[in-house]
């Protein structure tokens, strides 16, 4: 788990813009670690992670499209169902609330990267961190089979 920076690039929404963004990104080298798309009529707003924020931020100054940046939790996920639910019911028991999230498709060793953001960052660090600490205190549940129904 780390903070991580998100910048969200504002383009306008026509053929080609995203991939000039995407394909200037690639000729400097950068990795790209999550990202998300949302679109309206006038624009689109990419959602991004990088792995070299500064390098990203000059490629990104370069390209004169505005873009902002926040703070972000990236979490790494094992990639199975309900993995994502755990950490938001975290969440909820804290009382941290969600703006948004979103999760890469899967990564190598059966891993994927969710991305959270909330308002009080180091907060939510704190409390999956404590979390997982529990956890891995207590050791792995155990689960039985389930009985086959007859």
């Amino acid at each position: 788990m780390w903070i991580g920076t998100q910048f969200s690039v504002f383009m306008v929404n026509k053929p080609g813009v995203l991939a000039q963004v995407l394909t200037e990104i690639a000729k400097a080298k950068i990795n790209t670690l999550a990202l998300t798309v949302m679109d309206s009529a006038e624009h689109g707003v990419l959602r991004v992670v990088f792995d070299d924020p500064d390098k990203a931020r000059v490629v990104l100054s370069g390209l004169n499209m505005p873009f902002n940046e926040t703070e972000v939790l990236c979490i790494t996920l094992e990639n199975r169902s309900g993995a994502l639910a755990t950490v938001m019911e975290r969440l909820a028991k804290a009382h941290i609330n969600v703006c948004y999230a979103y999760c890469t498709a899967g990564a190598k060793g059966g891993k994927t990267t969710g991305v959270v953001k909330v308002a009080d960052v180091r907060k939510a660090m704190r409390i999956l961190d404590q979390a997982q600490r529990r956890i891995e205190k207590v050791g792995p549940a155990l689960r039985l089979p389930n009985a086959k129904k007859r």
